[in-house]
């Protein structure tokens, strides 16, 4: 049987062990650097404005899902990118990226 003090005891050298740890699993490539932050905030506002058009029935589910998922896999790459780059994209990634999404945005605002 466990009582309050020791189950607070191990609750908190949990909560501490697991605090402590995450930095140092995380790697480098998880902190956002400018030009990849640039590039995942616009994929993630072109989601927003997918959705948005989906509601409105502008876009068909199908369609919706086929933007969605493209999208995705521009993040997807922008974040391999980094990893492989020891946390950041180049200037031609980000352009290549970029170039990507504005053929995304073009086809949600038709």
């Amino acid at each position: 049987m466990f009582n309050r003090t020791k189950s607070a005891a191990i609750i908190g050298s949990l909560a501490l062990a697991v605090g402590l740890g995450t930095p140092a699993m995380a790697g480098p490539w998880v902190q956002a650097h400018p030009r990849q932050a640039q590039v995942l905030a616009r994929t993630h506002h072109q989601i927003a404005r997918i959705n948005h058009e989906r509601r409105e029935g502008d876009l068909t589910p199908a369609e919706a899902r086929a933007l969605k998922g493209s999208t995705r896999a521009i993040a997807q790459q922008t974040r391999a990118y980094a990893q492989a780059n020891g946390g950041y994209i180049t200037r031609g990634e980000q352009r290549q990226l970029n170039r990507q999404l504005n053929v995304q945005s073009r086809a949600i605002g038709r």
